[in-house]
């Protein structure tokens, strides 16, 4: 914008030799300019006009520049050459002298030219920000591409955070302790700058009853209008992409899950990088973490209706999260399994906290999967570290369904034992071939029954009696059972090694066929 000090500098007004006779006020940005020499035509002024007078028709000079101060002038020029000292002591607004004779038209030529060049650059900014957050809006960008073009343009580092203060999205910030440092930057009904250690440029996000975050550049600007400008509108794109579809919970898990993947695909990142990440997302600082993943894959949903169970997951896990005030990071890993990262405050502290986790985690997501939750965890470690073995939580979780009896909220690779190891081998070709070859009898041609009954046999640990004491046949039809059942097979059921055989193959078929 043109200022009293901008006309001060023009060589137009430098060659009237010009005397600054009152310095507050320069800064002051011009709207117009005016020419006028009586006191009667104070009441003409708008507010913000640079006025030139060489006081010929003026009785009271000190109470005409009273006038033109009150009624909003930006400063006075007074072309007055060889006159005695003008009385502008305490006026509090610019004036300044020409002690040289000047043509005010060469000075109100310039000052319009500039002005209306300002203008039409001004029209054509907010045209162009105005044609771009459109194409945004028709071309139903994310919020990550709205918030990266927005730091584009204003060549600066943007963010997008909730009204919990966790970052939604964000381009080029420096996310180091967000949260603690959010909070103390009060939110604003209209576009500005709050007061307070972080003097934030920001715009509230939403509906006018319904801002659900605000957008925030968190750096010194050369231009706070034009930016405030762009922040307006991308706010408004925003919104738009919200109301399209998108819910600030589902903006929250979005980022959530795309973070999780980010860094488990590029190893990069520094511990303190994976950490800024992370929390800006509201997960709790701690020297400890643990990876825990939930299994919705047990029950046969379509891709629909897989997606819609992992929301509703995500929506209780959030839920007893705050319940427990804990910050927990939560998102999808893939297809009907959740990932969440629990933090620990010591590492005697993990069993009993995931113990109190998951077993209200379970009870709550009871109702919601039709039978008891399949939680895997893996060991807890740095959160790097804990990233890294989300997989391996996967895996737990994936064989968890199959085991016989679940008496636990959450297992362990450990306390799978065999079965952890068979689905750790279920691509192993050699096992395949073991496992069809010693239950060769039965598989071909396949024999249900057959197959029930070794399942049950070997569940008694081969004792014959204790079988037909659990009621399931009478002594005579189980040996006779049980004989024909080893003519199939082709061994003895009576040997230890090939009880055990038998054994490792029939996990292996139930758990991969």
């Amino acid at each position: 914008m043109l200022t009293v000090d901008d006309v001060l500098a023009l060589p137009v007004v430098q060659e009237a030799d010009p005397q600054l006779l009152c310095a507050e006020g320069l800064d002051a940005e011009l709207r117009w300019v005016h020419v006028t020499e009586s006191e009667s035509n104070v009441d003409l002024l708008f507010g913000r006009e640079l006025v030139l007078t060489t006081l010929r028709n003026v009785s009271d000079v000190r109470g005409f520049l009273q006038q033109l101060r009150d009624a909003g002038a930006a400063g006075v020029i007074i072309e007055a050459p060889g006159a005695a000292e003008l009385p502008v002591a305490g006026l509090g607004f610019p004036v300044i002298r020409l002690r040289r004779k000047v043509r005010f038209v060469a000075i109100t030529e310039i000052i319009h030219q500039k002005l209306v060049a300002q203008q039409l650059a001004d029209l054509q900014f907010s045209r162009s920000v105005h044609e771009i957050y459109t194409g945004l809006s028709l071309s139903e960008a994310d919020e990550q591409a709205i918030v990266e073009r927005t730091a584009q343009l204003l060549h600066a580092p943007v963010v997008l955070e909730d009204v919990r203060h966790l970052v939604l999205a964000h381009a080029n910030a420096d996310l180091d302790d967000w949260i603690s440092r959010s909070r103390f930057v009060g939110y604003l009904d209209h576009t500005g700058r709050s007061a307070g250690a972080e003097n934030w440029l920001q715009t509230p996000v939403g509906a006018a009853r319904g801002r659900w975050g605000r957008l925030i550049v968190p750096a010194v600007l050369d231009d706070d209008a034009g930016a405030a400008l762009v922040l307006e509108r991308a706010g408004q794109a925003l919104t738009i992409a919200r109301l399209s579809g998108r819910d600030q919970r589902e903006l929250l898990y979005q980022a959530r899950t795309s973070m999780l993947h980010e860094l488990q695909a590029a190893h990069g990142y520094s511990d303190k990088e994976v950490a800024v990440r992370a929390q800006s997302l509201g997960l709790d600082a701690a020297p400890y973490y643990v990876p825990l993943v939930l299994s919705l894959a047990a029950a046969e949903r379509t891709p629909t209706e897989t997606q819609l169970a992992e929301r509703a997951a995500l929506e209780v896990i959030e839920q007893l999260a705050d319940t427990l005030r804990l910050g927990v990071l939560a998102g999808s890993l893939k297809p009907g399994y959740l990932a969440v990262i629990l933090p620990v405050r010591a590492r005697e502290l993990v069993d009993s906290a995931l113990q109190g986790f998951t077993r209200r985690l379970a009870e709550q997501l009871a109702e919601q999967l039709a039978g008891p939750a399949a939680i895997g965890v893996a060991t807890e470690g740095s959160l790097a570290a804990c990233l890294s073995r989300l997989d391996e939580a996967a895996h737990v979780a994936q064989i968890v369904p199959h085991l016989p009896t679940r008496a636990r909220p959450y297992y362990r690779f450990a306390d799978l034992r065999l079965r952890g190891v068979l689905s750790a081998m279920g691509a192993d070709a050699r096992l395949r071939a073991f496992a069809h070859t010693e239950l060769a009898g039965l598989l071909s041609p396949p024999d249900a029954d057959g197959l029930q009954l070794l399942e049950l046999y070997l569940a008694h640990g081969g004792n014959k009696s204790a079988l037909a004491k659990a009621g399931y046949y009478s002594r005579p039809t189980l040996y006779a059972r049980l004989a024909k059942l080893e003519d199939k097979l082709g061994v003895s059921l009576d040997s230890a090694e090939s009880r055990a055989s038998l054994q490792v193959a029939l996990l292996w078929y139930r758990m991969h066929g």
